[in-house]
């Protein structure tokens, strides 16, 4: 299954880029791409553990930013 998310509080590239690469280490992510101009999460995960591993995402997002949101 592949989805966007909405992501706020990403103020600049390298922030997007430190997402994307720490989400990138979620176990079960096929895929995924923090795009910094439109501020979206695309995320790519088997359908069975997608919603885990969202859950996991935003603990992550949380932990490494906690004005950063991934909005679901």
């Amino acid at each position: 299954m592949r989805k966007s998310f909405k992501v706020n509080g990403i103020d600049c590239a390298n922030c997007a880029a430190k997402l994307e690469r720490n989400l990138a280490k979620i176990k079960g992510v096929e895929s995924v791409a923090v795009v910094f101009a439109t501020s979206k999460l695309i995320i790519e995960a088997p359908d069975d553990k997608f919603d885990a591993i969202m859950d996991e995402a935003v603990a992550v997002a949380k932990k490494l930013e906690p004005d950063w949101e991934i909005v679901r």
